[in-house]
């Protein structure tokens, strides 16, 4: 069977079997290496795994769809490091599953907010945000400040990050659901936002 451009071009499954072969190869030779870069594998200095109620406000930052508008991920471009600050690097995420990058830009960046508004300002803007900023298009999340934290599941959700490669001990673990015991979801995710490109700084 010769590969004539002819035949090629007028043999459907011939033609999808190529396509398929050369994005897995392009793919391959793309992604492969960087598993073993360790600009891409190792925490920056400074790095810690996420507190058991951190990892709750994260998984409310997720279920509220917050990522919908607000990326993660600041961009190596001179306007971008001149508002938000240095460009995210993977070192930042080796801990996160799945991390939280994106392209979406109907709010601020939020990879560098950390620290850069007291707890207050935050729960305030969390529950009315035209409160802080009047031109404000995010919706409120008043119930989060009356929700209590999901404390039942933070050991299975550890358990599972750990086997993703975050360096939780048995302690941590085993002590999670105190840490979280008595915080409602609103101290959660406040929690996770302030926690947000500190090791970076």
């Amino acid at each position: 069977m010769s590969f004539s451009h002819e035949k090629v071009e007028t043999t459907n499954w011939l033609m999808i079997v190529l396509i398929l072969l050369v994005v897995a190869v392009g793919g391959l030779v793309e992604i492969v290496p960087l598993f073993f870069q360790k600009s891409t594998t190792q925490p920056v200095k400074g790095l810690v795994p996420d507190s058991p109620l951190r990892i709750v406000g994260r998984d409310i930052y997720v279920r509220e769809g917050c990522y919908n508008c607000h990326s993660q991920m600041i961009r190596p471009l001179v306007a971008e490091t001149l508002r938000y600050g240095h460009y995210s690097v993977a070192g930042e995420f080796v801990y996160d599953h799945p991390f939280q990058w994106g392209s979406k830009r109907t709010g601020p960046d939020l990879q560098r907010v950390g620290g850069k508004y007291s707890d207050e300002w935050q729960r305030l803007h969390l529950v009315n945000p035209r409160d802080l900023v009047p031109e404000s298009n995010m919706p409120a999340y008043p119930w989060l400040e009356k929700t209590p934290a999901d404390a039942q599941s933070i050991e299975r959700r550890m358990k599972a990050l750990r086997t993703a490669g975050v360096p939780y001990t048995d302690a941590e673990i085993a002590n999670a659901p105190a840490d979280i015991k008595g915080k409602t979801e609103l101290d959660a995710l406040v929690a996770y936002l302030q926690g947000l490109g500190l090791a970076f700084k």
